[in-house]
């Protein structure tokens, strides 16, 4: 049916209202979400501000028409704007939320990514285990009593083991289905993406009578939980929190997932389908994409004395031992 990412999702169930102080999860565990005192303390209504003007190459961030790595960003964008359809996205999921892959730690899956290096990233060519402790800190210095935000800059891109042949085995994924901005499939593509419409001038769900309509499968105002955004780090890594009984509050689990949604969160795409409660979202996700962006010209950290603090993050969060992937 095409509204079934609004009325029948199967992957989670849609979110309490942000007023509700703990929620449960399907396997018992609960997830703290704070009340609107607490995020008055954090002090909400003025965001840190902080922007660096160089990248590590010395040029401007997100620049995607002539950057040192223009060629394999290019065409890792025009692969995924071609492939990442409706089709694929049910399929990619029923593989990838199973979670048989494995057990294994949160800090063996980030030694990892030290193999990884993003091809759509036009900012930064370090492995991405790098870029997890420099966001990780860089949160640290300006938020330091909210020690759950440190760990979601640590976590926000582990999931791309996905693009790793060491936990994917034979279902390895090409990086246009694990890295990269995210997008609504399922409806008409927003000209904010990356490289404009026009680079889903090959995607077959262009010609499918709904999904390329400006609503496509959805209603509007159906909130962005029952969406279908293209998959790739941001949900798998979700979904493996939510599946293994993490506590981190909702706010720092939408900055996992909705991080890479930039046509949404920097453009302000798919407004149609907002609910009441996406505006708390974004407001976190806003906030921490500007640790996530402009921490990619940091220096390099320490990662070895920087392992016994977030590993006991995530012991207090309940990730300290293996998890199913």
């Amino acid at each position: 049916p095409y509204f079934y990412f609004c009325h029948n999702s199967k992957f989670e169930n849609p979110p309490l209202p942000l007023k509700t102080k703990r929620m449960s999860s399907s396997n018992g565990a609960t997830t703290p979400v704070m009340e609107e005192n607490e995020r008055s303390e954090l002090g909400l209504e003025s965001f840190h501000d902080w922007k660096p003007t160089q990248n590590a190459f010395g040029d401007n961030f997100r620049n995607y028409e002539d950057s040192k790595r223009q060629e394999i960003v290019q065409m890792t964008y025009e692969i995924m704007h071609t492939r990442q359809t409706v089709e694929f996205g049910e399929k990619v999921r029923e593989e990838w939320l199973k979670f048989n892959k494995g057990e294994f730690t949160v800090m063996e899956m980030i030694a990892l990514l030290d193999n990884l290096v993003d091809d759509s990233d036009p900012d930064n060519e370090l492995p991405n285990s790098i870029h997890d402790f420099q966001t990780a800190e860089r949160i640290r210095k300006v938020w330091p009593d909210q020690d759950w935000f440190h760990l979601v800059g640590l976590l926000h891109d582990v999931g791309k083991v996905l693009a790793l042949p060491e936990v994917a085995g034979e279902h390895v994924l090409e990086q246009w289905a694990v890295v990269g901005d995210t997008f609504v499939v399922g409806c008409e593509p927003a000209e904010a993406c990356v490289f404009g419409k026009k680079s889903f001038a090959k995607n077959p769900d262009l010609q499918h009578p709904v999904y390329s309509t400006e609503l496509g499968m959805y209603e509007a105002g159906c909130g962005l939980d029952n969406l279908m955004i293209s998959f790739g780090h941001d949900e798998y890594m979700y979904q493996v929190l939510k599946h293994n009984g993490c506590t981190i509050p909702e706010e720092g689990l939408a900055m996992i997932r909705f991080h890479s949604l930039y046509p949404w969160h920097d453009a302000r795409a798919y407004m149609q389908f907002e609910a009441p409660e996406d505006a708390e979202k974004l407001k976190w996700v806003k906030e921490f994409n500007k640790f996530d962006l402009y921490s990619k010209g940091d220096e390099l950290p320490d990662v070895e004395a920087l392992k016994p603090y977030y590993q006991s993050l995530l012991e207090k969060y309940g990730l300290g031992g293996k998890l199913k992937w």
